[in-house]
């Protein structure tokens, strides 16, 4: 009979309590909790999504059917779908907010010598967005079209192990450029996107804090060549230009 940890025990060993409970406290979240607190409900979640749960009836029928293993999963509080409930409504998300920094924090130290295919010394970035369909009648503030509801989760993840860095969620109506604005550009990164943050005003203030990016042009992209640079076309690049850009605008918001 095995007598050790449990391998969920042994997996969140690894998660920093201490700084769990400082996160805690910053923001109350235990005030008037008398047995499920945040620590429970932290665990649950982890175990819900380590285990894929689809529900919290799911998870409470999971976490309930042997409740002597309970103390040994590490969770004190009476696990249950309304208490659960409860707490993901009402306890405040920055918490968790603030924890997931800190453990990205930790992850991105392990990784930040892992190669993803190109041997690259600066920091690379990949940002996109991903639009996750809600119900209107539920997520009343999940404003996308008029019969449908949705969020966007934007993501800018560390390609040096595939981290995310930064994770922001908005209604559906929210336009991928617009997420520009609140990122903090690291000097010296590089920035991988698609054509959706084509906006030349902004790209010129990622140009400006040293940084590079990387991005497909649109059809309509109206430019003229200066010069070439000579390329190896073996390795794939087909060409290598210098150009300005021609429209009016387009030269104005990145001169």
């Amino acid at each position: 009979m095995n007598s050790g940890k449990t391998i969920f025990a042994q997996l969140m060993d690894f998660v920093p309590a201490y700084e769990f409970r400082k996160c805690v406290d910053r923001y109350n979240g235990n005030h008037k909790v008398i047995s499920f607190s945040c620590w429970d409900q932290y665990l649950c979640m982890a175990f819900a999504q380590l285990t894929y749960r689809e529900s919290l009836r799911d998870i409470q029928a999971c976490l309930r059917v042997t409740p002597s293993r309970l103390y040994h999963l590490g969770i004190r509080g009476k696990v249950s779908r309304n208490t659960l409930a409860h707490a993901n409504q009402t306890r405040d998300w920055r918490i968790y907010a603030d924890f997931a920094q800190i453990l990205i924090a930790r992850a991105r130290k392990l990784y930040v010598e892992d190669s993803f295919g190109v041997e690259l010394d600066q920091a690379v970035y990949a940002l996109d967005p991903t639009t996750i369909d809600r119900c209107l009648a539920l997520f009343p503030c999940a404003e996308f079209r008029k019969r449908k509801g949705a969020v966007k989760l934007h993501t800018l993840l560390d390609l040096h192990g595939n981290i995310p860095s930064v994770i922001i969620i908005t209604t559906g109506k929210v336009h991928d450029v617009n997420i520009l604005d609140n990122l903090i550009i690291e000097t010296g990164a590089i920035y991988v996107m698609d054509r959706g943050y084509l906006d030349f005003a902004r790209l010129h203030k990622i140009h400006q804090t040293s940084a590079l990016f990387v991005i497909r042009a649109k059809k309509n992209f109206s430019r003229k060549r200066l010069y070439s640079i000579p390329v190896d076309k073996s390795t794939g690049v087909q060409c290598d230009q210098i150009v300005i850009l021609k429209g009016y605008y387009a030269k104005k918001d990145y001169p």
